[in-house]
């Protein structure tokens, strides 16, 4: 009965934080570029009060044995990068990327960081920022009397000045890949560090032979998160910790049994 209290407890912890990440999911449902979470468990250490296949006579083993399990807890919390929707928005300035890839941010201690959302703005300089005001990376630089600005599906960033009618190129935005996207680090405001697990970044154009995805102007690409998907995970990890407390309450009523006992 101490195995059945304890283990019933940390699959309560596991699916008290399975319901965290399902509300940091929701919480992030219209969050531009968001991807969501989705939490992983493991199962914990078995005692073996009967190891199977050993051996049970001169010439037999014990096809099963008897082991006891421990509980579980929460491995890690994968990031989906699934594609998300797309929404108008007409600001020429919004970005959403059609395939693999991030866009490269210039954060103020000057480490590079990586974000899927494009929702970009112009500083005092005319050059492109984040709403936090990070400079995206390779820097892109549109002069104030500027009238148009298109930005291609390979990244290449043109404008008009007034009177002309030929463009001008402001650069051209490369995106990063990764080997393993899943294993960057989250550190909020959309953005994303890289980790040993992440591997390095492989830059290159959007559309170009590294495998990136093309540009889409006028779009940001919305959070991946299905509400929907979401609250049946909600009810199913209430109803999981629903039946774990009621474990815990069972195997207390059997101590209450025994405490009763006669003497």
């Amino acid at each position: 009965m101490i195995r059945a209290l304890y283990s019933a407890a940390s699959g309560m912890e596991a699916q008290q934080t399975n319901i965290d990440n399902i509300a940091n999911n929701l919480a992030n449902a219209n969050t531009a570029g968001y991807k969501a979470r989705r939490a992983q468990f493991q199962d914990l250490l078995y005692q073996n009060m009967i190891t199977p296949g050993t051996s049970s006579g001169q010439s037999t083993v014990v096809p099963t044995g008897l082991q006891l399990g421990l509980g579980t807890r929460a491995a890690s919390n994968e990031i989906i990068f699934q594609q998300g929707n797309f929404l108008t928005t007409g600001n020429q300035l919004d970005l959403s990327i059609q395939g693999h890839g991030f866009f490269q941010i210039k954060q103020a201690s000057g480490q590079i960081a990586y974000t899927r959302s494009g929702a970009f703005q112009l500083d005092q300089t005319g050059s492109l920022v984040t709403s936090n005001g990070d400079q995206l990376i390779p820097q892109i630089t549109i002069p104030a009397a500027a009238q148009a600005v298109t930005i291609a599906a390979d990244g290449t960033v043109t404008y008009t000045l007034p009177g002309q009618t030929q463009a001008q190129t402001a650069g051209q935005i490369t995106l990063a890949n990764f080997q393993n996207p899943a294993g960057l680090n989250s550190i909020g405001n959309n953005l994303y560090l890289t980790t040993t697990a992440s591997g390095d970044p492989s830059v290159g154009p959007p559309g170009g032979n590294e495998g990136m995805g093309t540009l889409l102007q006028g779009y940001l690409e919305q959070s991946n998160v299905s509400v929907v998907d979401e609250f049946i995970n909600l009810i199913t990890s209430q109803r999981a910790y629903e039946a774990n407390s009621k474990v815990v309450k069972a195997a207390d009523d059997m101590y209450s049994e025994v405490n009763n006992l006669p003497k």
